[in-house]
């Protein structure tokens, strides 16, 4: 069966195991930690009051289940591909096919959106950099860098990745540190707070729900992690205790010290000028920018392997599945993905493609849920993390991401409807170029 080949060692695709467990778990980090750490505070905080960092723990538990059900998925596949591959052998080929697409819809869509606030933020330097032609130069070197680092190998898109990671939370912890004191000492009054509407409460979870969102494009190369069964879970687990910890302090720090003027619209460079000066607020400036490029590398290193996955099953042209004989990347799917996230930055803005990929992620959340119930079934033997009381887990997930799917803005429907006809024309397309006895 086609799922049973996947679930097994690697065949020798070209590509070179060169991601570890650490490595990897960096990854999902800097998969899921962008640019929203740096403003979606202030907007948690308007919304939630004190209360924000309880909601800030709520919703990285509601991730965490989630998470939870992509380990034990995970830990079943050895190649490339992610939730696509996961759907595949779960539901079929037309599901996969689906899943694929919504995966790279909001895995382009996300990375777009903080390569236009890359740029605003760095127009606290630059003032011209907003200008359409400053703009269009940035966007373009900004996507283009990122793409030659991984054509040229996934052991120097990984340092990359090492490198930011490390870089993009240091300036957060120091943050945090300088903080605290006010915190602990004189915190800010907030006044009596009142009773909050589910709707204002929901409204928050689905903000935060898409900030800890992103750590599945780091399940994408699994055909180069150097021991996949084991690792996905580990670097998920790893990711999620770290995100949690540093958004919950983030936003404590940010209530603490701001109070009601948490929601200026760079919360975290007021939270330093306060406690460290005018460079304090140059740091943490150059932090966003350290931290937006730094998510970039990461999406540029995880999702081109899912073209690449998808080009290997037979369900795109085999050109996606072409590897550098020299740096042994999928080098056509890494320039195809780099020319997606710049189209997208170019044309959209931020909150225009943070929109199209929360719905899109939502989706394939609750599918690949399912997926664990459905694997269990086919292979009740298989090797890998076995999820205690998963498929009651499972359902739960399923629930989170079809109740935060109602809060949605969905008036990018239709270039959701749009991606779903393209889907079933890859589908229709693929089952005519190479038909497939397991197809189901």
């Amino acid at each position: 069966m086609w799922y049973k080949r996947f679930a097994m060692t690697s065949p020798q695709t070209g590509l070179v195991r060169a991601i570890g467990r650490w490595s990897l778990a960096a990854l999902a980090v800097n998969s899921i930690i962008g640019s929203g750490i740096f403003g979606l505070p202030a907007t948690v905080a308007g919304l939630l009051g004190k209360r924000s960092v309880l909601a800030v723990l709520i919703a990285g538990a509601a991730m965490g289940v989630i998470m939870a059900c992509f380990a034990e998925v995970a830990s079943q596949f050895s190649e490339a591909g992610g939730p696509y591959l996961y759907a595949r052998a779960a539901f079929g080929r037309l599901t996969g096919i689906l899943v694929g697409w919504m995966l790279y819809l909001a895995q382009t869509a996300a990375p777009a959106a903080n390569a236009n606030l890359f740029v605003i933020y760095l127009a606290e330097f630059w003032p011209a950099a907003k200008e359409p032609w400053p703009r269009f130069v940035i966007l373009t070197l900004l996507v283009g860098l990122l793409a030659l680092i991984n054509i040229r190998g996934a052991r120097q898109g990984t340092v990359v990745s090492n490198v930011f990671t490390v870089a993009k939370i240091l300036p957060l912890l120091m943050v945090v540190s300088a903080g605290a004191a006010v915190t602990m000492i004189h915190p800010a009054p907030w006044g009596a707070a009142g009773p909050m509407p589910a709707s204002v409460w929901m409204k928050a979870m689905v903000l935060l729900i898409f900030a800890y969102g992103g750590f599945e494009s780091a399940l994408a190369p699994m055909s180069e992690a150097k021991n996949p069964g084991r690792d996905a879970g580990f670097a998920l687990f790893v990711a999620l205790i770290a995100c949690t910890a540093i958004y919950a302090l983030v936003q404590w720090v940010v209530v603490g010290v701001l109070g009601p003027g948490a929601t200026t619209d760079r919360p975290l460079a007021e939270v330093a000028r306060i406690t460290m000066g005018n460079r304090g607020a140059a740091l943490v400036a150059i932090g966003a920018l350290v931290s937006v490029y730094g998510y970039l590398g990461a999406k540029l290193l995880g999702m081109p392997r899912v073209t690449f996955a998808l080009a290997k099953g037979g369900d795109l042209p085999r050109l996606f599945g072409a590897v550098s004989p020299r740096f042994h990347t999928p080098w056509f799917s890494i320039l195809f993905y780099a020319a997606a996230v710049w189209g997208l930055a170019i044309a959209g803005s931020f909150a225009w493609n943070v929109t199209l990929s929360v719905v899109a992620r939502l989706f394939y959340y609750a599918v690949i849920c399912a997926a664990l119930i459905a694997l269990r079934r086919k292979q009740p033997l298989a090797a890998g993390f076995r999820l205690p009381a998963g498929p009651v887990l499972a359902v739960l997930g399923i629930g989170i991401a079809l109740v935060l799917a109602t809060q949605v803005d969905r008036s990018k429907s239709l270039i959701l409807g749009a991606t779903v006809g393209a889907a079933l024309l890859n589908w229709i397309w693929a089952r005519k170029a190479t038909p497939r006895k397991s197809d189901h």
